[in-house]
């Protein structure tokens, strides 16, 4: 063409959660049955939305003049008004409905709040990444993500020392950004840790984000605090959404919370291009923010997480148990959300290593995709091809230096959950000995 019309960020828009089912899906094509462990959808796994949800949207559907029409650019007054109501019961930074602003999903909201800062700040997230925030705050800087470590070795814990480091060496850092329980390996922040988190941005006047997706699929027993508890006079936006927890992907429902935006007038500034660039949208879908505050209030709903989160915890210690009776691996148990991250230890991978696919077929499609340099990776094709179990490698996946995978704990039946971690077990015992 006459002009360059390619973004400079383009080659940092990597999303190996989903391209690693086109490989997957070649290979189902051979005749493998391919068990996906790969993505975080409840309802493909099998997890059922309750009837009573069901009705209440039947409900909503049927009224005429209900759901048909455009919403609020911001959201629903109601909906918003809930939602200020029940996060201001829990403590904390207070805020208004006005604070309050929906999106198509929480993918549409972090495109738009990396889209809509100044290109030459940056946010600095967690290694390993969820792959949506660090792949699109890259490619909004046309640079690789800047990341402060999670520490395999405490729980996967922050490590406080390497982001003070980061945001030090990085002047250009603006924000630091949390996710809450954490995507991919389901560790949930203690409060007195993200108090310091907090104290970190304060110091070097930096705002926080936190990606709250998963903060009512916490399990038992965990010590969990949303970030407005503990954020105090610190700017910052927390992201919450439906997809998750009802569950309801399809309904593209999320919104971002804005608390302390009149402490610094860049950023009310910041947060008010988030809403201008809302407006050029009209709205985001009326239907499930119509039904969000009756079923969130509904008696029936947070038992009914309960019970979720009680199967996500038995199906951790299962997989805890599973893979640490293999020394040359670390495995935490997950707290959160329903994802959990084993790593190869340093020097146990190696070019070479192999499992022996199913079918010839099989062994042609991996045989050029062995030859990246990302060694988790290429177990990942060894186990799709000879064991048809579709996961993620932890460092092209989650945008890590560090080596492994992320499965899922959505699996519905406990016994063949078993078997699949067993079977990928196996694997590695196999892989880690060839």
């Amino acid at each position: 063409m006459r002009n360059n019309i390619i973004h400079p960020g383009a080659d940092q828009l990597v999303y190996e959660i989903r391209e690693i089912v086109e490989v997957a899906n070649r290979i189902a094509k051979t005749g493998i049955p391919i068990i996906w462990e790969n993505i975080g959808d409840p309802v493909a796994k099998g997890e059922k939305v309750p009837q009573w949800i069901k009705d209440i949207i039947a409900d909503i559907v049927k009224d005429d003049n209900s759901s048909y029409g455009y919403s609020p650019t911001k959201g629903l007054l109601a909906t918003r008004e809930y939602i200020a109501k029940e996060r201001n019961l829990e403590g904390g930074v207070q805020i208004e409905p006005e604070n309050i602003l929906f999106f198509n999903g929480l993918g549409d909201a972090i495109s738009t709040i990396y889209n809509h800062i100044n290109p030459a700040s940056r946010v600095i997230g967690p290694n390993p990444a969820y792959s949506t925030h660090s792949s699109a705050e890259a490619a909004h800087a046309g640079s690789r993500h800047i990341t402060y470590r999670l520490d395999p070795k405490n729980k996967w814990y922050p490590d406080l020392n390497d982001l003070r480091k980061k945001i030090i060496d990085h002047p250009e850092v603006s924000a630091i950004l949390i996710v809450n329980p954490d995507n991919p390996t389901g560790m949930v922040y203690p409060p007195e840790l993200m108090k310091q988190v907090v104290a970190i941005a304060r110091e070097f006047d930096l705002f926080m984000i936190s990606d709250e997706i998963y903060s009512n699929l916490v399990y038992a027993g965990v010590d969990y605090k949303k970030l407005a508890a503990v954020i105090g006079d610190v700017p910052g936006i927390a992201m919450r959404g439906i997809s998750k927890e009802f569950p309801w992907p399809g309904a593209r429902c999320g919104w971002l919370e804005f608390y302390n935006t009149a402490r610094d007038a860049k950023f009310a500034r910041y947060v008010k291009t988030i809403m201008d660039a809302k407006m050029l949208e009209v709205c985001s879908t009326t239907l499930p923010q119509k039904a969000l505050p009756k079923v969130m209030s509904d008696p029936r709903y947070y038992p009914y997480l309960e019970g979720r989160n009680a199967k996500y915890k038995e199906k951790s210690q299962m997989a805890f148990d599973i893979f640490s009776k293999i020394p040359q691996l670390t495995i935490n148990r997950a707290n959160g959300a329903f994802y959990m991250t084993v790593l190869f230890n340093e020097g146990v991978l190696r070019d070479g290593q192999s499992l022996k696919p199913k079918n010839q077929q099989a062994a042609e499609i991996i045989k050029p995709l062995l030859k990246t340099d990302k060694l988790d990776k290429q177990f990942v094709y060894n186990l799709l091809a000879s064991r048809g179990i579709c996961v993620v490698p932890l460092s092209s996946g989650f945008n890590s230096d560090l080596y492994g995978f992320r499965s899922t704990l959505l699996e519905q039946d406990m016994d063949k959950f078993k078997e699949i971690m067993n079977t990928i077990a196996g694997a590695v015992g196999e892989y880690l000995g060839s």
